[in-house]
């Protein structure tokens, strides 16, 4: 009976102090000497950015009955605003477009990926969060699938330019996105691709076995790729080489 009073009693207490998401304890951010103002204050300024804010997937995390102050609206991501609000400038104020350690609180998963060995330079400082996702309007997390997908490859484009840019021979994979062949976060693979060999493309260029052909043989478009194969990657190999596109050659060589 004891030990169930403690226990009810630990809830209570870690509930008064933070708010249960997922069975991660995620506590509203801080700021020294400051104090909540609430939305409507926040609205008074920031009118272009409280238009559309009910529009973006952040508003439906909006919790309407919060245990404590900070664990919703806009003071829930950018911390308490009556310093900010009193000097009326940018100080006094939670950044998460420069300090990515603010989107980390929820977004634990990317946190982690960005720890992995190769990643987009978002701890070193050299990018942020909202260089690709906006997390006031509409596009703060891009469709999953479909046509919609070309928008991941708008956003890449932004940096990686050669690799997005119109071909004459278009590599089909880049209709389903960036994102189909890299992780955008990070990875363990080279150049943060999903798989880091051959197996990446033979998910889409299926391995066909020609009536009659011998036992062990790999055929892809009519051509046998069974010695190819054992080259490498089938870009590192010294064949597929302009794995993005080509302006000059249908099958990618160069």
């Amino acid at each position: 009976m004891l030990l169930l009073v403690m226990a009810a009693g630990t809830i209570v207490l870690l509930n008064s102090c933070a708010d249960f998401s997922g069975g991660t304890v995620i506590a509203p951010p801080q700021i020294e000497g400051a104090t909540y103002v609430g939305d409507k204050r926040c609205a008074e300024c920031h009118e272009k950015i409280t238009r559309a804010f009910p529009s973006s997937a952040h508003a439906r995390l909006r919790l309407t009955n919060a245990q404590i102050a900070g664990q919703q609206g806009c003071e829930s991501c950018h911390g308490p605003g009556s310093k900010h609000v009193a000097v009326g400038g940018p100080k006094f104020i939670i950044n998460p477009g420069k300090q990515p350690d603010a989107c980390f609180k929820c977004h634990i998963s990317a946190n982690a990926e960005f720890h992995l060995p190769q990643h987009h330079p978002v701890l070193e400082g050299k990018m942020t969060c909202v260089q690709c996702h906006d997390p006031h309007g509409l596009d703060i997390m891009k469709p999953a699938g479909g046509l919609a997908m070309a928008r991941v490859n708008e956003s890449c484009s932004n940096c990686h330019r050669e690799q997005t840019k119109p071909h004459v021979f278009e590599h089909p994979a880049l209709r389903e996105g960036c994102t189909v062949c890299h992780t955008p976060h990070g990875s363990v693979n080279a150049k943060m691709l999903t798989i880091r060999d051959s197996n990446l493309c033979l998910r889409c260029h299926a391995q066909v076995q020609k009536p009659g052909g011998r036992p062990g043989t790999l055929f892809i478009g009519n051509i046998d790729h069974t010695t190819f194969v054992h080259y490498g990657t089938c870009w590192t190999a010294g064949c597929h080489s302009a794995v993005h596109g080509s302006n000059v050659q249908p099958y990618y060589f160069y």
